[in-house]
């Protein structure tokens, strides 16, 4: 990756980036839609207005259902966000342990940070640190008032000015370039899916434990268990597909950026040598390997997992947000 064109591949991505993310509420709504069409289709038939049976599917019963449903999701995705929105600072502290640095606390690193948004023309941001002797680092935030740039103590003891200066430069860039408000709202339309996903394996759970073995009797004697039964699994496989279709959207917004936000930052702390020092540092000794939650580890400059060996280690590096560090390095290494 050379600087020229940095600008237009940033444009790029960003508009890359839109079009990825509008897709998040077409894959919740066709997932419904989906799902709301497979279960008329489990009636064998359906009567007309005159009331004849027909094969296949009534798709305006469907049809009808889907507009009943759609401002139900979307009060829903709007209560969600509202959430994100106002909660998402706190809910990441919370997950990772950070706290704020005051300057008295380290002066050294908000020289640092300092020289590097006046060199680009920036807010000044939050630095929050963990308490963590191992090494890792990350941005934050939607908006001027809640953007931060988190520091583990292992990597503001370890790292000299230099490497430092690289990392940082690197989580600026992600703030610059509008990649932590969007990695958020990734994480929260992820979320949706994730919570709609655990409900309804609940469901199917307690109906396999409770009235999954056919003892309720529809009116024609049929039992109806079964079908019960049917219907939470065609739940859980739309679910599934929205999923890894979520899935598969975010790592390709993360990806790109994670390239972007180290070209960015070697670009601004003017040493590409001393950021690849500092990755290879933290590859190395990885903090924050102890946040149960992947939708945060997602936003580390190094993915804890993918610095694991064997075969868990390739499987993760398939299906993470982060390129492989040690083709970032060499990129770096390059300039």
């Amino acid at each position: 990756m050379r600087y020229v064109g940095m600008q237009t591949q940033i444009s790029r991505n960003n508009m890359l980036s839109i079009l990825l993310l509008l897709m998040f509420p077409v894959i919740i709504l066709g997932m419904i839609y989906v799902f709301l069409a497979v279960v008329a289709s489990l009636g064998g038939g359906y009567y007309d207005s005159h009331g004849q049976l027909h094969d296949g599917v009534d798709w305006a019963s469907v049809n009808e259902m889907f507009l009943q449903t759609l401002p139900w999701v979307v009060v829903g995705v709007g209560v969600w966000f509202a959430i994100a929105y106002f909660f998402n600072t706190a809910m990441i502290k919370h997950a990772t342990g950070a706290r704020p640095l005051e300057r008295r606390e380290n002066p050294r690193v908000y020289n640092i940070v300092e020289n590097l948004t006046m060199a680009c023309g920036m807010d000044m941001p939050k630095i929050n640190v963990v308490d963590d002797p191992q090494l890792n680092a990350f941005a934050s935030g939607i908006n001027r008032d809640s953007y931060t740039v988190t520091l583990t103590t292992g990597i503001i003891d370890l790292l000299d000015d230099n490497e430092l200066a690289g990392v940082i430069g690197h989580e600026l860039t992600h703030i610059r370039n509008k990649d932590t408000r969007l990695l958020i709202t990734s994480i929260v339309f992820v979320g949706i899916i994730s919570a709609i996903m655990s409900i309804t394996v609940r469901l199917l759970f307690r109906v396999f434990l409770f009235g999954g073995s056919g003892n309720s009797r529809s009116r024609d004697g049929k039992g109806n268990g079964a079908s019960v039964v049917v219907v939470l699994l065609v739940g859980v496989v739309c679910c599934a597909i929205a999923y890894l279709f979520t899935m598969l959207t975010r790592f390709a917004i993360s990806r790109k950026r994670e390239y972007m936000a180290d070209a960015g930052g070697a670009e601004l702390c003017g040493n590409p040598w001393a950021l690849a020092s500092a990755l290879r540092k933290i590859s190395g000794n990885p903090g924050l390997s102890d946040v149960g939650r992947e939708d945060v580890a997602q936003l580390f400059i190094v993915h804890p997992k993918l610095t694991s060996q064997g075969f868990m280690s390739m499987l993760s590096s398939l299906f993470s947000t982060h390129p492989d560090t040690e083709k970032r390095i060499a990129i770096l290494e390059q300039f």
